[in-house]
């Protein structure tokens, strides 16, 4: 019995540059960052006071019962998920041949903290019956699953930063080895808050350029001083192509294959030498069945950090050897700022929609690129890609030293 090839037929997502998959496309080929200054009071003493905050509240497109029951983790899930499933044709599938796969990193840390305060203040009996559904780090894999009913498996990796890039890996070898026909999958993140971005500060991880929001998240420039909190979700369909071509379904693009390692060098930093990150390029692109030679585009997990961007840079090279003169590299978290667990999956989505454009987006403010970054950047304007059967990665890497790469093909 062959193994099924699996083919993206829907996506979505609710991002900090637009409500849904048109709306941040078009900005991210637009060059147009989402970051801007928090507007709360909690963030006024703290050195880092910008976020990439979602263009578009959840309370505007969800019930107010909606809002109130789930977290705001939750609430991005379900927004990008109802997208990418009416998007894929809202197919007709067997439950038991239907699975979600959702990653995050954190979880629902803003309930958590909220019933925290109610106890203190309120008493035990005011906090809310679904505190516990609302802060499960399963929770966002869990509600989408009982909005379409999978029974297959509903399913919610938590590795850090590459959480959403790992479920989509999680969710294509479900298809691949039989046990479902149809998987939504993908990532989520919602925790912009107080603790969240102290400790990030007390890592010294966030920039402070909080004069100018929307050049702080500078990937490989010589001026990048940390990365930018980001929040929302990204979604995909991921189907067999037989099913796929049996309903007639729309084809985005093709998921060729997925590489999973891990640094084992420190809870935090990144592998200088970028060993890992490469073992992951490599075997996502032997998984795929392409060679270097097939790769024009790369969307970096390039988070705007000294040590990270040039980390992943010198894994590139040493992934792609020679052949990497030719992949384009982008860094849209530039726009985005850093999803955290979403980040895999929005940039999985930016990685479809290059292939199907032909067209790599930019990375916006690299002024001045940092002389150890020896890798084609393609910085401040969109930048056109070949024609014919072509491939790209997107990596994703996370604290605790997950590496994960996935491959892309153009359909």
């Amino acid at each position: 019995m062959s193994t099924p090839e699996v083919v993206v037929t829907g996506v979505g997502m609710t991002t900090p540059v637009g409500g849904d998959v048109a709306s941040s496309w078009s900005a991210i080929l637009a060059g147009q960052s989402g970051v801007r200054p928090i507007d709360a009071e909690w963030i006024a003493e703290q050195p880092a006071r910008i976020a990439g905050q979602l263009a578009v509240e959840p309370s505007e497109v969800l019930t107010k019962v909606e809002t109130r029951r789930l977290d705001r983790s939750q609430q991005a899930a379900v927004i990008a998920a109802r997208e990418a499933w009416q998007d894929a044709g809202a197919p007709a599938v067997e439950p038991e041949r239907l699975g979600t796969v959702i990653g995050t990193g954190i979880g629902g840390v803003t309930s958590l903290l909220e019933a925290y305060d109610t106890l203190n203040e309120r008493g035990w009996s005011r906090v809310s019956p679904h505190m516990v559904t609302m802060i499960m780090p399963n929770g966002p894999a869990a509600v989408v699953g009982l909005e379409i009913g999978a029974r297959a498996g509903v399913h919610s990796p938590v590795s850090a930063c590459a959480s959403g890039a790992e479920a989509i890996a999680n969710a294509a070898r479900m298809i691949r080895d039989g046990r479902a026909d149809v998987v939504l999958t993908g990532g989520t993140e919602a925790v912009i808050c107080g603790i969240t971005m102290a400790g990030f500060s007390a890592m010294r991880a966030l920039s402070t350029r909080n004069d100018d929001p929307t050049a702080a998240s500078r990937p490989y420039d010589t001026d990048r001083d940390g990365f930018v909190m980001g929040e929302g979700a990204g979604i995909v369909v991921l189907e067999s192509r037989d099913h796929a071509k049996a309903r007639g379904a729309n084809i985005y693009g093709v998921y060729g294959g997925a590489g999973m390692t891990s640094d084992g060098h420190h809870i935090a930093q990144p592998d200088p030498e970028g060993a890992g990150a490469a073992r992951a390029m490599t075997a996502a692109l032997a998984d795929a069945g392409v060679s270097a030679a097939d790769v024009y585009h790369v969307n970096a997990h390039a988070t705007s950090t000294p040590q990270g961007d040039i980390a992943e840079a010198v894994a590139i090279r040493r992934a792609l050897g020679s052949d990497a003169d030719q992949a384009l590299v982008t860094g849209t978290k530039s726009m985005t700022g850093h999803l955290l667990g979403g980040a895999g999956a929005i940039e999985s989505i930016f990685t479809i929609l290059a292939l199907r454009d032909r067209t790599a987006p930019p990375t916006i403010n690299l002024e001045n690129i940092d002389p150890e970054i020896h890798i084609p950047v393609a910085a401040n304007s969109p930048h056109e890609l070949p024609s014919g059967d072509i491939a790209a990665l997107n990596n994703s890497f996370g604290f605790g030293g997950h590496d994960v790469a996935l491959v892309f093909r153009s359909a």
